[in-house]
């Protein structure tokens, strides 16, 4: 039986407009509902999640089966520059209060993220702070930190949900 999604997912996933064909990569994808909701608008596209934690690699799994079997979903428990990405090129690339961009030195991640993010392709960036009034603040140095490694800022997305305020910034290399 599943769960409903939290509306912070749902709004995330919403907001990357998933096209049936896309090539879609999530980084730390916890508990997989995010996978589970990107899946249900793919036809043809595939979704690869990873995350450091091996518990959480099999909750997603678990939940994700059936996409896994199809081969419309993969999962990999890694960190995203310890992940066996290949020569994958990615339509989307999105992630859900990942740390690192958010308060670390995203130097390496932001690099993967420039190699591997398809011509004409964008990143998500998605944090819902605990404080709604600190969202703005939030875009702010998130957009801040990819436009000083290399990106360009195409949206910032600021959203009222029933649980608190949201924000995405959307950018392209």
């Amino acid at each position: 039986m599943r769960t409903k999604a939290a509306d912070r997912l749902v709004w995330a996933v919403d907001t990357m407009d998933i096209r049936p064909t896309d090539r879609v990569l999530e980084i730390g994808c916890g508990h997989g509902v995010a996978v589970t909701l990107v899946c249900e608008k793919l036809s043809g596209g595939s979704i690869l999640a990873v995350d450091r934690s091996a518990t959480m690699i099999e909750m997603a799994a678990r939940r994700n089966a059936d996409y896994v079997a199809a081969g419309v979903a993969s999962l990999q428990t890694a960190s995203l520059h310890e992940a066996d990405l290949g020569a994958a090129r990615f339509d989307k690339i999105f992630a859900i209060h990942l740390p690192v961009i958010l308060r670390g030195r995203p130097d390496r991640e932001l690099e993967i993220i420039k190699h591997h993010l398809a011509p004409d392709g964008r990143l998500f960036l998605v944090y819902q702070p605990l404080d709604s009034s600190q969202t703005r603040a939030a875009m702010t140095a998130l957009a801040e930190t990819v436009t000083s490694h290399g990106f360009t800022v195409a949206e910032v997305l600021v959203h009222d949900l029933p649980s608190g305020t949201i924000g995405c910034v959307i950018a392209e290399h």
